[in-house]
């Protein structure tokens, strides 16, 4: 698919507008690929969090939940390899001095390439195939060879005037305690680049404290931070983001069985959301991670393109390994049970794992991203239009609308009855102002599932009209029935 940039912009401008994610600091013009989540993307990703959170946690009964700090022992990251590894291949433009990680500049040239018809769609797809092969063996000269052989130019300069290709480290470091020096090595912490860690060093607590039994899991919500030299996209790449993870343990030997569970495990739950199948796809990582025997990525079709969503990766048992080499802590689970092939208990063992790793932003602005309509709804008589998202329900920032007719005749005390009735059980919103068509229009372009209208007729006979954002429709129900109607459609 060529990339829908013009969409990518209008849902941009729509999440300013509408209070779901503002530039962060804008009052002095902002830093870049630093965003804040405002009124309504608060609450939506709040929603995003809690339906994750709930399938992991609550619908397993072998999966628990931590929240680990973001600052960790230093030697928390020489021990997972992220001193050593955790680095982007960068390349800079000699007249613009620009800077661009090498896999998203030959991206970016390969999706030029499929907007201009069938045949370059071929060569962007040769081109990443040369692309990936290269990365896998850290063929970095070759990598150089590939964007000049293709005349890849810097869009800045409009020039192939390149440096040679370098690796740069990822974290961000900082000073910790009340003395500090830039020098003294002892005070350096760094920002966590992943949540993963922090699972990993309270792998014994949890699992001891829990009596946890092999397999179980153990899941975590939090911030990472990452020095994107390239950060880009509004929020699909920024230096500050937030990860929804979760760490299987599981016997060795069992990694190839789970890991394919869990990747069908976790594409069935993001179809749950009532996005269409076709809207993700399979990536394998042709380079494999150094903790890593399988790797894969969900992927979705954001208007950028496909992109990765969440990642699954089996990380054989290096992390725990290696935290007790370092350490000098052992993290071995005993397990009782009995091994069928030798008869006798499988005893002592350090834990393979299964990684479940999805970018909460990414999973905000995919859900953005296909709830987005532009509408046409003119009429031989009348033009008309509107935005709507067209949010699952369960993931509205706001569930119901309670809207007086009118400010007098007894209509808002009515309407605020309603909003008492159900506001402990779902988040629900009161307007008086305008007509009811314009008040319709912006719970559309917020994504409220159900708008209430409280009319004369309520008066009489105790009924609203309650109607529904996709269709459209109106009915007249009881207020009494009012509640149910929501509470069953959010379920």
């Amino acid at each position: 698919m060529a990339n829908d940039s013009n969409k990518f912009q209008a849902i941009i401008s729509h999440c300013k507008e509408y209070g779901f994610i503002f530039p962060s600091s804008e009052i002095y013009d902002g830093l870049q690929a630093v965003y804040d989540y405002g009124q309504m993307g608060s609450e939506l990703k709040k929603n995003i969090k809690d339906y994750w959170w709930k399938s992991m946690t609550q619908l397993h009964d072998n999966i628990v939940g931590i929240d680990a700090a973001i600052f960790m022992h230093p030697t928390t990251w020489k021990a997972s390899g992220h001193v050593e590894n955790f680095n982007d291949p960068m390349i800079d433009n000699k007249d613009s001095n620009k800077r661009y990680r090498v896999d998203h500049l030959i991206e970016g040239f390969a999706e030029e390439l499929r907007a201009k018809g069938e045949k370059e769609s071929n060569e962007a797809d040769n081109l990443l195939g040369q692309m990936e092969s290269l990365l896998a063996k850290d063929d970095f000269a070759g990598l150089k060879s590939l964007i000049e052989t293709n005349n890849i130019k810097c869009a800045v300069s409009d020039t192939c005037n390149w440096t040679d290709i370098r690796q740069f480290n990822l974290m961000f470091s900082t000073e910790f305690g009340s003395t500090v020096s830039s020098d003294d090595e002892d005070n350096k912490v760094y920002l966590r680049p992943e949540t993963a860690q922090g699972i990993f060093v309270n792998f014994l607590n949890v699992q001891k404290t829990g009596r946890m039994k092999i397999p179980f899991g153990i899941a975590q919500i939090g911030k990472a931070f990452r020095n994107e030299i390239v950060a880009r996209q509004f929020i699909f790449r920024m230096r500050e983001f937030e990860q929804m993870e979760m760490q299987f343990f599981i016997r060795p030997g069992t990694q190839k069985e789970w890991y394919e569970k869990w990747k069908t495990t976790r594409l069935e739950w993001h179809k749950s959301l009532g996005m269409p199948a076709e809207k993700y796809r399979y990536h394998d990582h042709v380079k494999l991670a150094h903790y890593a025997d399988a790797a894969c990525d969900i992927e979705f079709e954001f208007p950028i393109g496909f992109k990765e969503l969440e990642g699954i990766h089996s990380r054989t048992d290096f992390d725990l390994k290696q935290h007790q080499e370092f350490s000098k802590k052992k993290q071995q689970y005993f397990d009782n049970d009995i091994d069928p092939t030798t008869g006798k208990a499988y005893g002592n063992y350090i834990p393979y794992v299964i990684e479940t790793s999805i970018g909460l932003d990414r999973m905000f602005l995919a859900v953005m991203s296909h709830a987005y309509e532009e509408q046409d709804l003119s009429t031989a008589e009348k033009k008309d239009s509107r935005v709507v998202l067209k949010f699952p329900a369960k993931l509205s920032p706001i569930k119901l609308a309670v809207l007086p007719l009118t400010k007098k005749d007894g209509l808002p005390e009515i309407a605020e009855q309603i909003m008492a009735d159900c506001k402990a059980d779902f988040r629900c919103f009161y307007e008086e102002k305008d007509s009811i068509g314009k008040r319709y229009r912006r719970m559309d372009a917020l994504g409220t599932p159900f708008c209430v209208t409280v009319d004369h007729q309520t008066k009489e006979d105790n009924t609203v009209t309650i109607r529904h954002r996709d269709s459209m429709d109106q009915e007249r129900v009881s207020i009494e029935k009012l509640k149910n109607i929501v509470l069953n459609a959010i379920a």
